[in-house]
């Protein structure tokens, strides 16, 4: 299933009448932005703690932009003369979540995007990673003992460096028992002992914490943009780091587009509104477009009429695409 895209919520349309409006909302091409620029003075993707290389071209994120509050004549004419798309509100907003709970769940996937872009740029780079608390659950079992912020270095003496790898030392464990967490808070050195609890849907051992990946010397990595949601951003964002730290130049000067969300190991994955999104690139003027492979059904001539679609599954295939378009050789695609 695509992941949601990212998106720029636009306020109900002006002039509507609750009692006439049916229940869709319409999708359209929405603003990209370029992850190797600024915004309100700041850098989109700003690199502190380590040194960075000029980059040259663009690589520009895209957005899906969702407006609500659509009467039937609205619908109709959406649905006679315009290439927006009409979708069921409940898959913007779902039933059970108010608007400003699901702007929150958007906020928080974007979030998410943005700590696996760096982690993912970090393995593409070969830079040490580490393990930080991004989160200590209320009333749970490291409640009184972990902060946010925290680093993990080890568990029971053996070193971790994923969030994947603390999980798996907990699951070896049964609720009530304890692990000896090795941590850095403030650049000191401790070791505190944590009692497992119970995970609240079933009788695992629960640690109780929200895990980031992140660079393990230092660095940090902030991404400035505000009010969008979703996770998509993540494949541009990752590229964005890895040009400003490898000496290499990966966009090649030119005017490159795309969106994917993408895991800590660099796998990219499916987002929805790709005809949208390749739509606004089009518009902004980007040559090439990256396009997860797992919306290529998706994808047809007409869509990628004008520019050039790059078919990618990771962030290692993103960058030899690119690298191809700048020898002038053909980048992989759909078709």
């Amino acid at each position: 299933m695509a992941a949601l895209s990212a998106l720029i919520v636009m306020p109900n349309i002006p002039g509507t009448d609750v009692h006439f409006l049916v229940p869709y909302a319409i999708e359209a091409p929405g603003p990209t932005f370029n992850t190797l620029g600024s915004v309100e003075g700041k850098e989109v993707v700003e690199i502190e703690g380590a040194p960075t290389d000029p980059t040259n071209g663009k690589l520009n994120m895209t957005t899906v932009a969702v407006s609500s509050g659509i009467t039937l004549p609205q619908a109709i004419a959406e649905g006679l003369w315009s290439s927006n798309t009409m979708v069921p509100i409940e898959q913007i907003f779902p039933q059970d979540v108010s608007p400003e709970e699901q702007r929150e769940v958007n906020s928080a996937d974007f979030a998410a995007s943005e700590a696996s872009a760096t982690a993912a740029a970090m393995h593409y780079l070969d830079r040490p990673l580490a393990v930080e608390v991004a989160q200590v659950v209320p009333d749970g079992p490291a409640a009184d003992q972990l902060e946010q912020g925290d680093v993990i270095l080890a568990i029971d003496n053996q070193q971790v460096s994923s969030p994947k790898q603390v999980k798996e030392a907990v699951a070896d464990q049964k609720p009530g028992q304890k692990l000896a967490l090795k941590v850095k808070r403030k650049d000191q050195e401790q070791t505190i002992d944590v009692t497992l609890g119970s995970h609240p849907n079933n009788d695992a051992a629960f640690l109780g914490i929200v895990m980031a990946q992140v660079p393990a010397d230092g660095m940090k990595v902030t991404y400035n943009l505000k009010d969008i949601g979703g996770p998509s951003a993540g494949l541009i964002f990752s590229l964005a780091v890895v040009d400003k730290l490898d000496p290499a130049d990966i966009t090649g000067g030119a005017f490159v587009a795309g969106t994917g969300t993408i895991n800590e190991e660099g796998k990219v994955g499916p987002i929805g509104g790709i005809r949208h999104k390749i739509e606004a690139s089009k518009d902004a003027g980007a040559e090439v477009f990256l396009a997860p492979k797992g919306n290529c059904a998706e994808i047809d001539a007409k869509t990628s009429e004008g520019i050039e679609v790059a078919a990618v599954g990771s962030l290692e295939e993103a960058i030899d695409a690119l690298s191809a378009h700048q020898r002038g050789e053909a980048m992989p695609t759909c078709g």
